[in-house]
């Protein structure tokens, strides 16, 4: 989810392919997990938010359909903006409480996926026709400006993405929020909570091996990207939680040893059989843990909502000055 402006009928910039060439050559390879989302990933990822071991896309829904009209009532946005807007479904739920609320004007939609987004923008202006609707192409690491500036706004990050960033990336991105936002603005950040391991590995790493072709897919993406070689049959998914650091890894793993060129990194990977290449963090959160990363951002959490079986939460935030 990851990366600056990521459009793949645009040749990688100079600071695109530096990127990747440093996480690829770091003692343990990464690749962004942005490169999971051209179009067959987004459509991947559509499919594993409807497995049945994956638990965070439907309760998440849940306790939107439950607090949605709360939550707008304590923000009253004229604005609503939405972080990696995938297909559009769960700010429907939001929009439906705004309608009953009333106050609303614009809703904004960031994505790095422009087909998704072109998709849904289209049928929320159908839908929804007494509401503004903008589609912004870009990462939510590096393109919060282009959004406009703030005052009665809301913007809304679900879906657990918060934990895809590193400690340090997490409390960079709360500190570039609250640096854009206005007293009357606030932040929906969707947090998966810290469970038991055996539900969270299993969420990654269904038994319908569709987790499985979405982490390969990653691989294709910079083959058609980059001119790379990979094998993307080559490789084996690994998935695990990591106590100690309260997150899941999503790893590649080499079947065989293996030569890959990168022609526009001007890179060359000698793999022995078991490499593995990370591909994802999904860091788990308790209401504790999140507050502390706020907070290290110059964000407070002003309410908190979760689901009878703690599985998610919602967390509103606001600028610690407000």
């Amino acid at each position: 989810m990851l990366s600056s402006t990521f459009a793949e009928d645009a040749y990688p910039s100079p600071d695109e392919r530096a990127r990747l060439r440093e996480s690829l050559t770091r003692s343990l390879p990464e690749i962004p997990s942005v490169y999971f989302y051209d179009d067959l990933g987004s459509e991947l990822f559509e499919q594993i938010t409807r497995l049945g071991v994956y638990y965070p896309t439907r309760t998440e829904i849940g306790i939107l359909e439950q607090r949605a009209g709360d939550i707008l009532r304590a923000v009253r946005p004229r604005r609503l903006v939405e972080l990696g807007s995938g297909a559009g479904r769960k700010i429907r739920i939001l929009l439906d409480a705004w309608r009953r609320v009333g106050g609303g004007e614009t809703c904004t939609m960031l994505d790095v996926n422009g087909l998704f987004l072109e998709t849904s923008i289209s049928r929320l202006r159908t839908d929804y026709p007494e509401y503004t609707f903008r589609g912004v192409i870009g990462d939510f690491t590096t393109d919060l400006p282009r959004l406009g500036r703030g005052g009665g706004r809301l913007v809304i990050f679900l879906a657990g993405t918060i934990g895809n960033l590193y400690p340090d990336e997490r409390r960079a991105f709360f500190r570039e929020v609250a640096r854009v936002m206005e007293p009357s603005d606030a932040l929906l950040v969707g947090a998966d909570l810290v469970k038991d391991t055996a539900r969270l590995e299993a969420a990654y790493d269904d038994p319908e091996g569709v987790t499985a072709a979405f982490n390969r897919n990653a691989l294709r993406v910079i083959n058609r990207r980059f001119g790379a070689n990979f094998a993307p049959d080559a490789f084996a998914h690994r998935a695990f939680y990591d106590a100690a650091r309260a997150w899941i890894e999503m790893r590649l793993v080499a079947s065989r040893r293996m030569r890959v060129q990168i022609p526009a990194l001007d890179l060359r990977l000698d793999l022995e059989r078991g490499a593995e290449i990370r591909t994802e963090v999904s860091c788990k959160f308790t209401r504790d843990s999140l507050q502390a990363s706020a907070r290290a951002g110059g964000l407070v959490v002003s309410s908190w909502h979760t689901d009878p079986d703690q599985l998610f939460a919602l967390a509103l935030l606001r600028r610690s000055d407000a």
